[in-house]
C-alpha cells in the first residue's frame, strides 16, 4: 500500500492505516525468524490495530502539523506536493499513536475483563481461545492474559520504533522527545489511577477528572496535537494555546465516552451494553450521580455498580443515574468545554484552513454515537 500524505483531515485515517500496514509487513520477517508461532501472535496484533477505530490521535497529530506556516488545508508542505519527506515523516509519527492506543486498549481490556472490542473478541480472549483450540496444557485464561500483556508491550515498543525510524531531522526528534515521553507516562499513570479509584470506590469528581485528564484526554487530543505542532515548528506560545484547546476538547471527548459507556447502543459502540457500569469504572457520570442522589438512592446505585447486571438491573441503574440529573450535568459540561475550546482556538494565531479543520474536528469528537 503506497504511503501518501493525506489531502484532507478526513483522509488521515486511511493514510495512517497505509503506514501501519507497511510497518507490520516490514516487521513480518523479523517475527517469523524468532518463531512462526510468535509471528502468528503478532498477526493478531496487526488485525487488532487494523480492524477499525476512528484514528482520532493520528488525525489530531496531522491537524497540529497543518498549523505550521506554509501548510495548506490539504496538508501539503511548502512545496505543495503533500508528499515531501517531512510530510511522510510527520505521517509516520501520527500513525505511531495507533500503536500506543493498541497497547492501552489491549491492557485496558485485560484490566476490565472485557470480552469484546469493536464487535470482536478482545485480544486476551482470542489468545485464550487459541490455547483451547490447540488443546495445550495449563490454564487457557491465564495464557490468554499473559500473551496479551506481552503483545500489548510489543505494540508500545513498536510505537517507539516507528517514531525513531520516521525520518525526522535530529532537531525535530529532539524537540518531540519530551512530549513523547510525557504522553506515555501520563497514559500509564492515568490507567493506574483508574484502577486505584475503582478498587478504593473513590466517588469524588476530582478523582474522576484526574483519570480523565491523564488516561484519555492528554494522549487522545492534547499531546497528539502538540506533537504535530512541534514537528511543524510552531512557536511555543501557539503550541501552549493548542494544548489548552486540546485539554478542554479531550475532557469533553472522554465525558461523551462516559455517557456512551453507560447508555450507548452496543450495536454502535461495539461493546456490551452498560460495560463501564458492569466494570465498576468510577467515571465522571457516576461521580455526578453520587453527588446528586440522596443516601438511600446512592446506596442503591452502589449496589449495582461493578457486577454483572441483567436487563432489568441495567435499566434501574440507568434510571438512577438519569433521575439524579447527572446526564444533563455532563451534557452541560461538554457544551461548556466545547465553547471554551472554540474560544481558545479563535484566539490562536494559526492559518485559517488549519483553524477550520480543528473546529470541525471539535464538533466531530464531541457529537458522536460510538
Amino acid at each position: 500500500m503506497p504511503i501518501i500524505a493525506p489531502a484532507r483531515l478526513d483522509d488521515v485515517p486511511a493514510a495512517a492505516e497505509a503506514v501501519l500496514v507497511d510497518f507490520f509487513a516490514d516487521r513480518a520477517a523479523a517475527t517469523e525468524a524468532i518463531s512462526p508461532r510468535f509471528s502468528v501472535a503478532v498477526d493478531a496484533v496487526a488485525r487488532y490495530v487494523l480492524r477499525g477505530g476512528k484514528r482520532i490521535r493520528p488525525t489530531f497529530c496531522w491537524a497540529g502539523w497543518q498549523c505550521g506556516s506554509g501548510r495548506s488545508a490539504a496538508g501539503a508542505g511548502s512545496g505543495g506536493s503533500g508528499d515531501s519527506e517531512s510530510d511522510i515523516a510527520a505521517l509516520r509519527v501520527a500513525a505511531s499513536l495507533e500503536l500506543i492506543q493498541a497497547c492501552a486498549l489491549i491492557h485496558d481490556d485485560i484490566i476490565d475483563r472485557s470480552d469484546t472490542r469493536r464487535g470482536h473478541p478482545t485480544l486476551h480472549r482470542e489468545q485464550e481461545s487459541g490455547h483451547r483450540r490447540e488443546r495445550w496444557h495449563g490454564d487457557a485464561e491465564h495464557f490468554g492474559t499473559s500473551a496479551a500483556i506481552l503483545l500489548g508491550d510489543l505494540a508500545l515498543a513498536w510505537a517507539d520504533d516507528m517514531v525513531r525510524d520516521a525520518g525526522l531531522t535530529p532537531a525535530t526528534a529532539a524537540r518531540l522527545s519530551p512530549t513523547w515521553s510525557a504522553m506515555r507516562t501520563e497514559v500509564l499513570g492515568g490507567q493506574y489511577l483508574d484502577i486505584v479509584n475503582e478498587m478504593s470506590a473513590d466517588e469524588s469528581a476530582a478523582s474522576a477528572d484526574q483519570v480523565m485528564r491523564f488516561k484519555t484526554a492528554a494522549y487522545t487530543i492534547e499531546r497528539p496535537l502538540q506533537l504535530g505542532a512541534e514537528m511543524a515548528g510552531v512557536p511555543e506560545e501557539v503550541v501552549e494555546s493548542l494544548r489548552r484547546f486540546g485539554t478542554d476538547l479531550g475532557i469533553a471527548f472522554q465525558l461523551r465516552d462516559d455517557l456512551l459507556g453507560a447508555f450507548g447502543d452496543p450495536d454502535v459502540t461495539g461493546k456490551p451494553s452498560g460495560d463501564d457500569l458492569v466494570a465498576g469504572k468510577r467515571t465522571a457520570i457516576l461521580a455526578a450521580a453520587f453527588n446528586r442522589l440522596d443516601e438511600n438512592r446512592a446506596d442503591q446505585l452502589r449496589g449495582y455498580v461493578g457486577r454483572p447486571l441483567d436487563d432489568a438491573e441495567l435499566r434501574q441503574t440507568r434510571s438512577l443515574i438519569a433521575d439524579s440529573g447527572a446526564v444533563t450535568a455532563i451534557e452541560t459540561r461538554i457544551d461548556a468545554l466545547l465553547t471554551s475550546a472554540r474560544d481558545t482556538l479563535d484566539a490562536t494565531p494559526i492559518p485559517a484552513p488549519a483553524k477550520a479543520g480543528l473546529s470541525a474536528l471539535a464538533t466531530k469528537v464531541t457529537d458522536r454515537r460510538s
